[in-house]
């Protein structure tokens, strides 16, 4: 409990601190996002904030798990280390979609197949790793029902590729209100660190801790009205981190019951251009992602941060209780 307390402070800490000259470096090289015309027009005073501030946690969390997981290391557990690389890969293409955004000086980076081909790739590679070190197996636990469901490798293989996908992107989907991607991961981020401390997994409870801190940090920076926003460096690397997480400790599908805003957010989409395309223009909500028809009915951001982080502690204390 020490340990992850130290990894949560530490993990505040820096990222907190690393804001101080990464704001300005950022303001400097004008290195500010560009507000997608099609989205509430009251967010286009926003043109111009500093972007790829996930810079500041990734940082954070990736010094935290170096220093304190070094121990781990000469034990044989790398679970940590894992869910790291799992982040900076995902974080990697999301700075390279990021910098293309800024360079062009226009809301469009990387193309939505070459992000798809990338994120593919990027889940592939770690995900045979995990299998080799034996973390991750086709053996799939059930939450709750506390069952296991044995798949063959090759089917499970698959369906894990379409989950990591999905879920980085569903987390990246999240962030389109100031502080919400990082309010709604931080408790998802704690529940991790809980339940890895329950199941005596310490390892992967050291890099839920520092990612909690990591997100409680930026908070700060990005809580309304946003100093920086975290782009899709920061919110592919958390995707990327809690993909990893869930699959080091051989339990994927905990991450949809404690992450059920992210999967709401990613649904909402899905049935919008379903449903426009059907009626023939028509659409079921105001505007997508779900957070965002919420603004256009009248709730502030703030109320929006508020509403869905509530509801994600919620989710992660009731999953932490029957799990536990």
């Amino acid at each position: 409990m020490i340990e992850l307390f130290c990894a949560f402070a530490l993990s505040f800490g820096l990222t907190a601190a690393s804001g101080l000259p990464l704001l300005p470096l950022l303001r400097r090289l004008k290195l500010g996002q560009s507000i997608r015309e099609e989205g509430p027009r009251w967010h286009m005073s926003k043109s111009g904030t500093p972007t790829m501030g996930g810079l500041m946690f990734a940082v954070g969390i990736t010094v935290t798990v170096l220093l304190l997981g070094l121990p781990y290391l000469s034990r044989g557990r790398y679970e940590h280390m894992l869910a790291l690389a799992f982040a900076w890969l995902y974080g990697g293409i999301g700075f390279a979609d990021d910098f293309f955004k800024v360079a062009r000086r226009r809301n469009l980076g990387l193309t939505a197949l070459q992000k798809l081909m990338l994120q593919l790739a990027a889940a592939a590679a770690l995900l045979a790793l995990m299998r080799l070190c034996g973390y991750t197996t086709a053996d799939v636990y059930l939450p709750l029902l506390r069952l296991t469901a044995p798949l063959p490798w090759i089917l499970f293989l698959t369906l894990a590729l379409l989950y990591v996908a999905g879920f980085v992107n569903a987390v990246n989907l999240t962030d389109g209100v100031d502080g919400l991607c990082s309010g709604v991961t931080l408790p998802v981020a704690v529940f991790f660190a809980a339940l890895c401390l329950a199941w005596n997994r310490p390892a992967p409870a050291l890099f839920a801790a520092a990612l909690a801190g990591g997100t409680a940090g930026f908070l700060p920076y990005n809580f309304h009205p946003a100093r920086v926003f975290m782009g899709d460096t920061g919110s592919l690397f958390l995707g990327g981190a809690l993909c990893g997480l869930a699959l080091a400790i051989d339990a994927p599908l905990l991450l949809p019951l404690v992450g059920l805003v992210y999967l709401i957010e990613i649904v909402s989409v899905v049935l919008q251009v379903g449903y426009f395309k059907a009626t023939g223009g028509r659409r079921l909500f105001k505007m997508t992602p779900i957070h965002h028809h919420f603004e256009m009915s009248g709730w502030s951001e703030p109320k929006i941060f508020c509403v869905f982080s509530a509801l994600t502690a919620l989710l992660c204390l009731a999953v932490y209780l029957a799990e536990r």
